[in-house]
């Protein structure tokens, strides 16, 4: 019976602890990551987020609106841990960050509307696992009258 009842025990303990570790390293890696967005840019209150193990490919999409000019941040807990590329639903590329030795952050003005595709891979050169999350900034720097 005791077995038991430290067995139940250390159960609901760990129910409670471990969710919040998690979130709190997610929290943080948010926070981290929202320092690329300052002023003008606004970020929604979306973040993206997967946890990749060797050649594995995270795939987020979203739509770029015309006049815009978008910040995009992947955040990772090792500097240089997350590679993307920016592809349109035709799967053709637009940017790679690997061509730019891996910047942090890259903005770019959208000169029309599109659905976008961006793919996060790791760097296996840095580590074999990690959390990669993304974080998309906007202002709208269109000068119309």
């Amino acid at each position: 019976m005791k077995k038991k009842t430290v067995f139940i025990l250390t159960l609901l303990a760990l129910t409670f602890i471990l969710p919040t570790g998690i979130n709190s390293q997610e929290e943080e890696l948010v926070k981290n990551c929202l320092i690329n967005i300052r002023s003008p840019f606004i970020t929604g209150d979306r973040s993206m987020k997967a946890f990749l193990t060797g050649d594995e490919v995270a795939e987020f999409r979203t739509t770029f609106y015309h006049g815009n000019t978008y910040r995009i941040v992947l955040c990772s807990f090792d500097p240089g841990l997350i590679e993307f590329t920016l592809l349109d639903t035709n799967r053709n590329k637009l940017f790679n960050s690997k061509d730019y030795n891996n910047p942090a952050l890259w903005d770019f003005k959208m000169e029309g509307s599109m659905e976008c595709i961006i793919e996060a891979r790791l760097n296996t050169d840095v580590a074999q696992s990690g959390m990669a999350m993304l974080l998309i900034g906007f202002t709208n720097s269109d000068k119309r009258p």
